[in-house]
């Protein structure tokens, strides 16, 4: 049984004579003892593979079914008479609203009790709101479903990264984190091409046996089917021990948040950089498909593969490039060398966030590329380092805070902030230009507080 340090001591034993044999004897068992531990610490990685992938294909599901609405909203526009700033509040405050009230309590159930049932919990949570979305018979409760769905997966992905954590050593972390984050891309990228992909066939007509409703519909009711399947694994997870923990076992909250609050000085700029990124992503991955239908005059199936694969490619790249940089980061002499890659992740954003207004669809795509796989690039170092410079105790609290203020500011200001621009700009066929605004903006923002976060990290 591994021993967390100041938790207790080994049993004394008896140790071995060592023959005399100088320095060059010292020097080879010395590697022998690295190789050793060396190849320890790689099998004990290669067992953690199978729950990190059931996490990676659990956080796949969930996004996919969080991301599905934006892919058809165009048609739910139409069906239910809804103006793009309905569509804006549904998408952004819709996320935001849950997010903010209830991604703190969650992160502190995920810090205090058994996370794999609350995955469970959670998963089933937001398969009744993307069944509800396939039936909701008006606004306010396509609402309500948007929020279960919300819910349920940023909850979900709060435990995912703490029990991600304790699956691994501390040096393995940034791998760990990157399966799971492959998960998410994968779930992103599926809420483009498979939506798109469903759509397609039952609006030309491959409408299944007693499946009598609107192409979107039908496409949110087939996806909670599959999303239920595809989370039977889950039920084979086990609870994993939690490692480095300073206070004690359910420590009152006082002495908890008082933890966090002393680490105001770097988690304040790093959650802001975040934040600012997710502002940036959330109005793209929100808009980009009316800017296609609008703007290029393509339908989704027209671009929902496409678009899919680059969500995904750029996802995973991104991930690795991310999990790769924030490993090495560790290793660095340098204070607050684990967010190097972010800082130039977000630097490159800025640039990369003008991909509404490119004048074809190839530089769209490409633009949009390079503006997802930054994206991906910064969240996967936050992560690590959210996971390597707090206790296991503060972890879920701090994703739970984080989401929070992401989702109140990310979702619930930035769909609605693109409208706005747009309307200065001259109204809804100027939407691809007010998304270009907001996504410089808020890229620009993150590359500024990343840096500040780099100076003010622990070490």
């Amino acid at each position: 049984m591994t021993l967390l340090p100041g938790r207790g001591s080994p049993t004394p034993r008896a140790t071995p004579a060592v023959p005399h044999c100088g320095g060059q004897c010292s020097a080879d068992m010395a590697r022998g003892d690295l190789s050793t531990q060396s190849a320890g610490q790689e099998a004990g990685f290669a067992a953690s593979l199978g729950p990190l992938l059931i996490l990676a294909l659990l956080i796949a599901v969930g996004f996919t079914a969080m991301g599905s609405f934006g892919m058809v909203q165009e048609s739910a526009k139409v069906e239910l008479h809804l103006s793009d700033t309905a569509l804006g509040l549904l998408q952004g405050l819709g996320a935001a609203v849950p997010l903010v009230v209830f991604s703190v309590p969650i992160g502190i159930l995920v810090d205090r009790y058994n996370r794999v049932r609350l995955l469970v919990g959670l998963m089933l949570l937001w398969t009744l709101g993307t069944a509800l979305t396939a039936a909701a018979p008006d606004v306010s409760t396509l609402f309500a479903a948007r929020m279960l769905t919300g819910i349920g997966v940023t909850g979900a992905l709060t435990a995912a990264l703490s029990l991600s954590a304790d699956f691994c050593r501390p040096a393995q972390r940034g791998r760990a984190l990157l399966i799971v984050n492959l998960g998410k891309s994968l779930g992103t990228a599926a809420a483009f091409a498979l939506t798109g992909w469903i759509f397609g066939l039952l609006a030309h007509g491959a409408v299944p046996a007693g499946l009598a409703m609107a192409p979107w519909r039908g496409a949110h009711a087939i996806l909670a089917g599959i999303g239920l399947l595809l989370s039977l694994p889950l039920l084979a997870l086990r609870e994993p021990p939690r490692h480095e923990v300073e206070a004690a076992p359910n420590s009152p909250f006082r002495v908890v948040a008082a933890e966090l609050w002393a680490r105001r000085e770097f988690l304040a700029p790093l959650f802001a950089g975040q934040v600012a990124v997710v502002m940036a992503d959330a109005a793209a991955g929100i808009w980009v498909s009316p800017v296609l239908q609008r703007s290029y005059g393509l339908s989704p199936e027209d671009f929902g593969g496409w678009v899919g694969a680059i969500v995904f490619i750029s996802g995973v790249l991104g991930s690795m490039l991310g999990g790769a940089s924030a490993d090495l980061g560790q290793k660095s002499s340098v204070r607050g060398g684990l967010l190097v890659g972010a800082v130039i992740a977000a630097g490159v954003g800025v640039p990369s966030a003008l991909f509404p207004v490119m004048p074809n669809v190839l530089a769209f795509g490409a633009a949009l590329f390079v503006l997802v796989l930054c994206g991906a690039i910064t969240g996967l170092v936050v992560s690590v380092a959210l996971t390597v410079w707090l206790p296991n105790e503060l972890r879920g609290l701090s994703i739970g805070a984080f989401i929070a203020v992401a989702g109140l500011i990310g979702f619930g200001l930035a769909p609605s902030l693109v409208t706005v621009v747009s309307g200065v700009l001259g109204g809804e066929t100027h939407l691809g230009q007010g998304l270009a605004v907001v996504g410089v903006v808020t890229s620009a923002l993150s590359f500024l507080a990343f840096i500040q976060a780099m100076r003010r990290a622990p070490i």
